[in-house]
């Protein structure tokens, strides 16, 4: 398995990828992203050096954003607010692969990603009802922050996310 940063030529397979995630979710009843989110966002995220991959070959394995910083990250009550902290987003998993070991091994690549930008702690939202990566978070370390971010989509719906944090 390789770890790297996404390039613009992966964008129609990690399109394929992120979509399937969504069915699975719609399948699974997490019904939290669509075509919009996080798929809209993907050729932006490659576009400023913030989109990473695993991959085996030409398949595409995982991804995920790292992010210098989040419109929720004032909405909750971290370890050490003021502490330098890098934001992951989108992650997913490709449902080919989920069971393997990926979202974690995402997890770790991430961390240190995140290290090399001297952050001091990894954060990160997942909206209340997604326990699959609830319970992903929590068995990798991370320790949920006090209070509830409510990220308005639009004026009749809002998601309630729960903050994670990991020191680095």
């Amino acid at each position: 398995m390789e770890f790297r940063s996404a390039k613009q030529d992966d964008l129609p397979k990690l399109l394929q990828m992120y979509q399937s995630i969504i069915r699975k979710m719609d399948e699974d009843g997490i019904q939290i992203w669509d075509e919009v989110y996080p798929c809209a966002f993907l050729s932006e995220d490659i576009e400023r050096n913030r989109l990473f991959v695993a991959s085996e070959g030409d398949t595409i394995l995982a991804a995920f954003a790292l992010c210098d910083s989040n419109d929720g990250q004032e909405a909750l009550s971290w370890e050490q607010p003021s502490a330098r902290a890098c934001y992951l987003d989108r992650l997913g998993v490709s449902p080919l692969h989920a069971g393997q070991g990926i979202g974690g091994k995402m997890l770790s690549y991430a961390m240190s990603l995140a290290r090399q930008k001297s952050a001091d702690y990894l954060r990160l939202f997942v909206v209340d009802c997604n326990h699959p990566a609830i319970g992903l978070y929590q068995k990798s370390g991370f320790v949920r922050a006090d209070g509830v971010y409510l990220e308005e989509i639009d004026e009749d719906f809002s998601l309630r996310e729960y903050g994670f944090e990991i020191r680095l």
